[in-house]
């Protein structure tokens, strides 16, 4: 799901019981990321342009072409509600 942090995009991601949230671009060529397909069962998610896939957890590139990573932010949910806050690396 695409949103918006403080005029900053972001792709939160709901994947094997967790909430995880990444900058909305791929490091590769500025793709979103929210557009791409999620594989739950290596904890990934893949740029739509040209398949680069990127850690949930971390934002770590794990595949060509891809070779930085994206940044990645902490989420909390409490209650009913999904909090992120934002990491400036």
């Amino acid at each position: 799901m695409l949103i918006e942090v403080e005029d900053r995009l972001l792709v939160l991601i709901h994947a094997a019981g967790h909430f995880y949230a990444l900058d909305d671009v791929c490091t590769h060529d500025g793709g979103p990321l929210s557009d791409g397909p999620v594989d739950g069962q290596d904890g990934t998610i893949a740029c739509p342009r040209h398949g680069a896939k990127f850690d949930v957890s971390s934002g770590a590139a794990k595949t060509m072409p891809a070779t930085k990573p994206t940044v990645a932010h902490e989420v909390k949910v409490d209650g009913d509600q999904v909090l992120v806050r934002l990491n400036e690396e």
